[in-house]
């Protein structure tokens, strides 16, 4: 079956995770990615055994995910002749892609100046921390550009620390506008027979995944900026609630009708309280709404109060783990999970999937990520059509392994 981005080649010049997630999605849908790598040690991924010094299991899925469908290639970028054979393949590519700063990039004779001379059709995409405007030097990390952003404050309970969305969050929404900018970019390309170059940063992406409430202080909503408390929020209807197991998220208006049917689940007529009566009276009265419903859901099983809420058609959802995630099975069924052979245990393994799904140009997992260099020479001869007394040349000055 063809592939959405089939006929298309990168080349994958990143490191850790957000690059390498960009280049990811791409050859998911059927681009032909190509990960460029240093012979000593290559993407210092390879080496990510535990985070936080906590065990990440028996393989390697940090790296093996997030470059599977690619291939690997290993060149000395330090030797002349390494140098030579990347600018054979951006002749050959359609996409060159990096997180490195842009100020590394030059001094490898990377920029966009020099690769665009070289192949006028190229897309040059970076995944910077920041931009490419204003202060572009200082070190970038998933956590510490999510505090800039006012994400992790406006998170958590008033008084208590903020809230990190998690490890690698806004890497992995980075990786997705990167990957959407250059289909944006071949597209114009397609149509100009123009390359550009493109930037998707770090600070940019989690700002746009901060819309919702940023959107709102643009508009002068300066309440939408701070940490607010569950006991307090203005629709108590749109709360989450203890049980005795779980907490579960109900996402209910705050109408009569509505409330109705929740004090239904429930099995207490709390309507019959003068000062709940209304939608205007439970606004207002809504820190005791909230500390009398918490005293009813308190006194239910997660299963029993989901069970309730359904039977009255309310919204709710429990707040699941990660063990409970992984056994959804509308996870699986659309291929949000999926499983792959592992090369490094000699088994399949269960894999992060597919966030988009395509009728007639569906992604795949074909391998997970590429051995160091395993498809150099196959590269060299098929693609780059050096013959092989030149290969083994480029072998005896170090420019290959």
């Amino acid at each position: 079956m063809a592939k959405a981005l089939e006929g298309i080649r990168v080349i994958d010049f990143t490191v850790w995770f957000q690059g390498p997630v960009s280049a990811q999605h791409l050859a998911d849908f059927g681009a032909e990615v190509i990960k460029v790598e240093n012979p000593k040690g290559g993407d210092q991924g390879r080496g990510v055994r535990s985070m936080k010094a906590l065990p990440m299991g028996d393989w390697n899925q940090y790296f093996l995910v997030i470059n599977r469908n690619k291939k690997s290639i290993a060149i000395d970028l330090k030797k002349p002749e390494g140098q030579e054979i990347l600018y054979r393949m951006v002749e050959k590519s359609d996409v060159f892609l990096s997180n490195l700063s842009p100020a590394l990039l030059d001094k490898m004779n990377l920029s966009y100046e020099k690769l665009s001379q070289i192949n006028p059709r190229l897309i040059y995409a970076t995944n910077t921390g920041y931009g490419r405007f204003g202060d572009v030097t200082k070190p970038s990390f998933d956590m510490t550009v999510q505090a800039l952003t006012g994400i992790m404050a406006r998170l958590g309970e008033p008084g208590q620390p903020p809230i990190y969305l998690g490890m690698g969050s806004g890497d992995a929404y980075g990786g997705i506008m990167s990957a959407l900018g250059i289909v944006m970019a071949i597209y114009q390309r397609n149509k100009t027979g123009r390359g550009q170059s493109l930037d998707a940063s770090l600070y940019g992406s989690q700002l746009f995944l901060a819309a919702p409430h940023l959107q709102a202080y643009l508009a002068g909503n300066k309440d939408s900026a701070l940490q607010q408390s569950r006991r307090e929020v203005e629709n108590p209807l749109w709360n989450i609630y203890p049980t005795n197991g779980k907490w579960i998220y109900l996402c209910e208006e705050n109408t009569d009708e509505r409330f109705a049917a929740l004090c239904c689940a429930l099995g207490e007529d709390l309507a019959t309280q003068g000062h709940f009566g209304s939608t205007e009276s439970r606004k207002e009265n809504n820190i005791e709404l909230i500390t009398a419903i918490e005293a009813l859901t308190l006194q239910k099983s997660d299963a029993e109060l989901l069970s309730s809420f359904a039977a009255n058609s309310i919204v709710s959802s429990p707040v699941n783990n990660l063990a409970d995630v992984i056994k959804d099975e509308q996870a699986w069924q659309n291929n949000y999970f999926m499983k792959a052979y592992c090369e490094e245990v000699k088994r399949e393994v269960d894999v992060r999937g597919l966030p988009v799904t395509l009728s007639k140009t569906p992604g795949e997992i074909n391998t997970l990520g590429p051995q160091l260099g395993q498809d150099t020479e196959l590269l060299m001869m098929d693609l780059l059509e050096y013959e092989w007394d030149e290969i083994e040349e480029l072998k005896a000055v170090g420019a290959i392994p």
